[in-house]
C-alpha cells in the first residue's frame, strides 16, 4: 500500500537519522548550499507574485514547491533535521555529539545557499545593479524590515515575539518532513508535504533559513538593516524556537506518540546489521 502508518514513519525516522549523522561534512555543506538555495527560490517566487495583484494566499500555496523539490532530491535542512535527529537519538540510532556536528554544518550550508541565491536574485533582477530591482526589491525590503527593525521596536517584547513564531513555523515544516515519509509515491509525497508548509507561510510565521535569504537579500537593495539587528532581533531568537519547535512538538512528541511502540523492534536493528555478516559466512545461511 502508498500509506505508511505513523509507527513505521517514526522507526524509518530514527533510521534516517542515522544516515544522515553519517554523512561526511562536505556532503553536509553541499546539500545544505543547494536547500538554502532551493528554498530562496520558492520564497523570491511568492513575494514576486504578491506583487502582481494577487492574494497573498496564492503565494503561500506556491512556496511549498521549493521544500518539496529540496526534499525529494535529499538535500539538507537543518530546521527539518531539528526534527529528524531528535528521534534518532531517541530511538539510539545517533550519538549526541552526531546530532550537534549535522546541525552545525547544515546550518552553515543553508547560510552559504541563501546568501549566494540572495545575490543572484539581486544581480538579477537589477539587472547587474542598473535599476533599483522595482517592485519585487521593494516588497522585499518592507518584509525584511518588519522582521527585523519592527522588532526592534518593541523591545523584548519583540525578540519573544520572533520567538514564539519560530516555535510555531517549525512545528508546522518539521510536520511536513516527516509527512514526507508517510507516502511510498512521489504524488504523495508532495502533497502530505505541501499541506503544513502552506500553513506555516500563510500564517506569516517565521523561518531561519527564509530569512537567511529574505533579509541579506533586502540588505543588499539597500534596506536600513544592519547585520547586527539582523542576527540579534531575527536569526538569533527565530533559530532557536525553530530548534524548540522541532524537537519539543514534532520530534520528541511523535516518538512518545508511536516511537515506543516500535523501539524493541528498533533496538534489534543494529545488532542484527552487526552480526549478519557473521551469519552469512555460515553454510545454510538465509538472510
Amino acid at each position: 500500500m502508498d500509506y505508511v502508518n505513523p509507527t513505521e514513519v517514526v522507526a524509518e525516522s530514527v533510521e534516517l537519522a542515522r544516515k544522515k549523522a553519517g554523512l561526511s561534512i562536505m556532503n553536509m555543506l553541499l546539500r545544505g548550499i543547494l536547500a538554502g538555495a532551493f528554498l530562496g527560490f520558492a520564497t523570491s517566487l511568492a513575494i514576486t507574485v504578491g506583487t502582481q495583484g494577487l492574494p497573498p494566499i496564492v503565494g503561500a500555496i506556491l512556496f511549498p514547491v521549493g521544500f518539496v523539490m529540496l526534499v525529494l532530491l535529499g538535500f539538507e535542512l537543518a530546521t527539518g533535521n531539528f526534527a529528524i535527529l531528535p528521534m534518532g537519538l531517541l530511538g539510539g540510532s545517533i550519538r549526541w555529539s552526531q546530532l550537534w556536528r549535522n546541525w552545525a554544518w547544515v546550518y552553515v550550508g543553508n547560510l552559504l545557499g541563501s546568501v549566494l541565491y540572495a545575490l543572484f536574485f539581486y544581480l538579477a533582477i537589477t539587472n547587474c545593479r542598473t535599476n533599483d530591482g522595482g517592485l519585487v526589491a521593494a516588497q522585499i525590503k518592507l518584509i525584511a524590515q518588519k522582521k527585523t527593525l519592527a522588532y526592534m521596536a518593541v523591545g523584548a517584547n519583540g525578540w519573544i515575539a520572533a520567538l514564539i513564531k519560530g516555535i510555531l513555523c517549525n512545528w508546522m515544516v518539521t510536520v511536513g518532513t516527516v509527512l514526507a515519509l508517510v507516502s511510498r509515491s512521489t504524488i504523495g509525497k508532495a502533497v502530505a508535504m505541501w499541506l503544513p508548509i502552506l500553513v506555516f507561510f500563510a500564517l506569516g510565521f517565521e523561518h531561519s533559513i527564509v530569512n537567511m535569504y529574505v533579509i541579506p537579500s533586502a540588505m543588499m537593495f539597500g534596506a536600513p538593516i544592519t547585520f547586527g539587528n539582523w542576527w540579534v532581533w531575527n536569526q538569533i531568537p527565530v533559530t532557536i524556537g525553530n530548534i524548540f519547535g522541532g524537537v519539543l512538538f514534532t520530534g520528541v512528541a511523535l516518538y512518545v506518540a508511536h516511537g515506543m511502540q516500535s523501539a524493541p523492534a528498533l533496538a534489534i536493528q543494529p545488532a542484527k546489521r552487526t552480526i549478519e555478516p557473521l551469519l552469512e559466512k555460515q553454510p545454510g545461511f538465509v538472510s
